[in-house]
C-alpha cells in the first residue's frame, strides 16, 4: 500500500487533497499537521475523512514545520487520537510519554537525516519496546550497502517494520520495502514539493514503479550511474514490462565509482537480474564481467548486464542501436533509394564517452570513414585507436566536410536546452544530423539541422531501440516500441510543464 503524504497550510487544502486522493484509489494518506498554518483544528481534519489516515506533526528538528510548543505539539497528536485516527506517528523520544488510547495504532519512528547507523537491528529492538504497532525507520543512505542493510532488516523484523533510506541513492527503498515485508511506503502528493531527501510522487509510485504489484516474485532490474535522477530508462522499461504482463520492476541505482565495485559484489543480496550501465560505469564494470559480446570485447565498453547463477554476462546494445536508427531515418526520410547506411561516407561524432565509443564503433563497423572530435583530445585519440578511425581537436571540427554529424555529447540536453555542439552556420542540407540527447528529443542542434533541411536522426529512435534490445536480452520477447515511445514522449513533456 502507498501512504501519500499531505502537506499544505490551510485545513480547506489538506481536507480537499485527502478526498481526492481517496478518489483515486489511495487508501492511506498521511496528514502532516506541522505544516498547518495558526491552531491546527483537528477535528476537522478527520472528523469526516474519506480514508484512512496518520496523523503526524514533526518538529524542525526531525524535518518538520512544527513552530509551536513541545507541549503544544503533543497535545494536537493526543488530539487525533481521541478523534480515533487510524495511526499516530510518534518519534522515539516522545512515544513513552503518549499512552495507548482506543483503537489508534502507534507508528513509532527514528530519522536520521545524515546517516544509516550501523546497528539497525538494535536500534529496531529499542523502537519496537515502545509499544510500536509497527517501526518506522528513515535514514540517510551514503552508500547502496545502507538500502540492503535497511531492507534486510524490514525483512528479518518480526513487527511489521518500515524501512526507508532517504536521498537519491536511498530511492529503491521506497519502491522495495513493501517487497521484503514493510506493511506500506510513503510518497508525496505534489513531486515538486518532498516531505523527505528522495521522495518521489504518487502518481510515479504507483504508475510507473507499479508498487502495489510487486511482490517476493518480482524480479529487479534497473540503471547504474552517478547522477541517475535524470534518466528516463524506469519509464520506459517499467512501461514496456506493464504492457507485457511481466512480474518485474526496473528501478534507478545511484552509485558513485568508488562505490561501484561493493555493489556488484552485493547484487545477489537484492537480487539484481540485469542492469542498464551508464556514465561513468560503462567501462569500470566490465572487470566484474563472466563473459562478453562480440560488441563489449571490440568496443571496451558495455550498456547492459545481465546476471545468471554463472556469472554476468556483458551486452552493448548502443552500437547496434546507433546504426538501426539511422538506416531506419535514411529509409524514412530518403525514399527507397537509400536505405542502406552506407549512403553516408563519412561521419563527425562529436564526444569521447561510452556512447560516443559505440556509435563510432558500428558505424565505422558498416564501413563508413568516421572521425572522433573531443574537447579532451587525448580521449578522442584513444577511441580513434580503439575504433580504428581519425581523431581531431574541438576546434577543428567545422574545418572538413562530413556526410554525418553525431552528437555524443551532453551538450543540449534538458534543463540546457539552448545549447547546440555544432553551430548552425555550418550545417548543409547534404548532411545527417543525429542527436544521441533524448530530452529534450528536438535540441536545438534537431531544430537547427531541421530548418536548414538536413535529414534528422533523434535521441529518442536511438534510446528507444538500444533499450528494446536490452528487453529482449532480458525478457526473451519483443518490447511494445511503442509503448516505449509514448512513455518516454510523456515523460519528456510532463518535466517541462510549469509548477
Amino acid at each position: 500500500m502507498i501512504c501519500v503524504g499531505i502537506a499544505r497550510g490551510r485545513h480547506r487544502h489538506m481536507i480537499a487533497e485527502h478526498k481526492f486522493l481517496a478518489d483515486n484509489g489511495i487508501g492511506l494518506v498521511e496528514l502532516r499537521l506541522d505544516f498547518i498554518q495558526g491552531k491546527v483544528q483537528v477535528k476537522r481534519l478527520f472528523r469526516s475523512r474519506p480514508c484512512p489516515a496518520i496523523a503526524t506533526c514533526r518538529r524542525a528538528a526531525d524535518g518538520g514545520h512544527w513552530a509551536g510548543s513541545e507541549e503544544e505539539r503533543q497535545l494536537v497528536l493526543r488530539t487525533a487520537i481521541v478523534e480515533g485516527t487510524e495511526y499516530v506517528d510518534l518519534e522515539d523520544d516522545i512515544a513513552s510519554q503518549i499512552r495507548r488510547y482506543g483503537p489508534t495504532k502507534r507508528i513509532v519512528s527514528h530519522h536520521d537525516f545524515h546517516k544509516t547507523p550501523a546497528d539497525l537491528a538494535s536500534l529496531h529492538k529499542r523502537l519496537a519496546d515502545l509499544d510500536a504497532d509497527i517501526v518506522k525507520i528513515a535514514t540517510m543512505s551514503n552508500h547502496p550497502s545502507d538500502n540492503l542493510r535497511m531492507l534486510e532488516m524490514v525483512q528479518s523484523a518480526t513487527v511489521p517494520t518500515i524501512g526507508i533510506c532517504m536521498g537519491d541513492i536511498g530511492m529503491p527503498t521506497r519502491v522495495l520495502t513493501g517487497r521484503f515485508g514493510s506493511p506500506f511506503t510513503y510518497a508525496t502528493f505534489h513531486e515538486d514539493r518532498l516531505l523527505a531527501p528522495g521522495q518521489i510522487g504518487w502518481r510515479q509510485m504507483r504508475d510507473v514503479y507499479r508498487y502495489d504489484q510487486i511482490g517476493a516474485a518480482t524480479r529487479i532490474y534497473g540503471v547504474v550511474a552517478d547522477p541517475v535522477g535524470h534518466s528516463l530508462s524506469p519509464v520506459v522499461h517499467n512501461a514496456a514490462l506493464a504492457a507485457a504482463g511481466i512480474d518485474a520492476v526496473y528501478l534507478p541505482f545511484r552509485v558513485p565509482a568508488e562505490q561501484l565495485d561493493e555493489f556488484v559484489w552485493e547484487a545477489g543480496r537484492w537480487p539484481l537480474s540485469g542492469l542498464s550501465v551508464t556514465i561513468p560505469h560503462k567501462e569500470a564494470i566490465l572487470r566484474h564481467v563472466t563473459t562478453k559480446d562480440d560488441l563489449v570485447t571490440a568496443i571496451g565498453a558495455t550498456n547492459t548486464l545481465t546476471f545468471t547463477p554463472d556469472g554476468i554476462s556483458a551486452h552493448n546494445t548502443d552500437a547496434t542501436a546507433a546504426v538501426e536508427s539511422l538506416e531506419a531515418a535514411l529509409q524514412r526520410q530518403g525514399g527507397e533509394g537509400l536505405v542502406d547506411v552506407t549512403a553516408v561516407k563519412s561521419a563527425l561524432v562529436l564526444g569521447a564517452g561510452g556512447a560516443a565509443r559505440a556509435v563510432a564503433f558500428g558505424l565505422r563497423k558498416r564501413g563508413i570513414e568516421v572521425t572522433v572530435c573531443s574537447r579532451t583530445v587525448e580521449r578522442a585519440k584513444r577511441i580513434a585507436a580503439e575504433v580504428g578511425c581519425k581523431a581531431i581537436d574541438w576546434t577543428a571540427r567545422y574545418k572538413v566536410p562530413y556526410d554525418c554529424i553525431v552528437n555524443a555529447t551532453p551538450v543540449g540536453m534538458h534543463p540546457l536546452v539552448n545549447e547546440t555542439p555544432f553551430e548552425k552556420e555550418h550545417l548543409r542540407p547534404y548532411m545527417v544530423v543525429f542527436d544521441t540527447v533524448y530530452n529534450p528529443e528536438n535540441t536545438l542542434l534537431v531544430k537547427e539541422a531541421r530548418a536548414a533541411g538536413c535529414r534528422i536522426v533523434t535521441g529518442v529512435d536511438m534510446f528507444v531501440r538500444q533499450a528494446a534490445i536490452q528487453f529482449r536480452l532480458w525478457h526473451g520477447v519483443d518490447p511494445s516500441e511503442t509503448v516505449m515511445r509514448e512513455a518516454l514522449k510523456r515523460a519528456t513533456a510532463s518535466a517541462k510543464l510549469p509548477g
